[in-house]
């Protein structure tokens, strides 16, 4: 079961996500503190760790439109967020995936703050509604990238079996 800590709306841009005025900061270490840095209430809570991993962010569409800057991703990553959008700018997603951070297609998603979600590969159930509402599945190859941690630990993990299997 996971929480809805955020819930936004439409064309939320990498720009609300990391604020430009951070792009000195690209270490994926330090990105993290500057994550929805305009919104001082939920970026406090995040810092402070009030914010637990696994919780969830809900938007609507065209979610990490505008600039192709990773950070955006990785801020998230950095809190362990999961994500769920009606849909997702093309970029963001691929920078998303790369990392590992955990995303959710739910065109027809409706949540609130606070409510209580079951992420299912299928499926998400709004256990405090009792509504259902249909995921629409990253291909399998995307999905294998993120729950291996990202492209870099997706590699190393097919270039280790791939040595393994050699020496039998």
């Amino acid at each position: 079961m996971a929480k809805v800590v955020l819930k936004l709306g439409d064309d939320i841009s990498t720009d609300i996500i990391y604020p430009g005025r951070y792009m000195a900061t690209v270490l994926p270490s330090e990105t993290p503190q500057y994550a929805f840095a305009d919104l001082p209430e939920f970026n406090s809570k995040l810092k402070a760790g009030q914010i637990p991993a696994g919780s969830v962010v809900v938007a609507g569409k065209n979610f990490g439109c505008g600039s192709s800057r990773e950070q955006a991703a990785s801020t998230l990553k950095g809190y362990e967020l999961v994500i769920v959008a009606r849909n997702f700018a093309r970029i963001f997603m691929q920078n998303a995936i790369n990392l590992g951070l955990r995303l959710v297609v739910c065109p027809g998603i409706e949540a609130e703050e606070g409510d209580e979600l079951e992420i299912l590969p299928d499926k998400i159930i709004n256990k405090t509604s009792g509504r259902e509402f249909k995921v629409e599945p990253l291909p399998k190859a995307r999905q294998a990238i993120i729950d291996a941690g990202g492209l870099i630990a997706y590699t190393r993990q097919r270039l280790l079996a791939r040595a393994g299997s050699k020496k039998k």
